[in-house]
């Protein structure tokens, strides 16, 4: 059986709340080029297939502030805290 993807949508508005609740804008970082279109889609593409989504989402649920880190598990989560420190 081979690895399934969620849908396209709710995985884009995951990983745009994951690195909001990290403090990113990620539609600025494309702006400032300092994330390439690319590597965004990839990002996306990697949360469509992350077996940890019900996990995410709860954390994402959890979020009442802040934090400087992304949910535990997270495939994107080096990508996200290399931008973080480039901010």
């Amino acid at each position: 059986m081979g690895l399934t993807f969620g849908d396209p949508d709710r995985h884009f508005f995951m990983t745009r709340s994951v690195a909001r609740v990290m403090g990113l804008n990620l539609s600025e970082a494309l702006k400032d080029g300092s994330l390439a279109p690319g590597t965004y889609a990839s990002m996306v593409t990697a949360c469509r297939g992350c077996a940890l989504v019900d996990a995410c989402q709860e954390w994402l649920s959890r979020r009442t502030s802040l934090t400087g880190t992304p949910p535990p598990g997270c495939y994107n989560g080096p990508l996200l805290a290399e931008l973080q420190r480039r901010q």
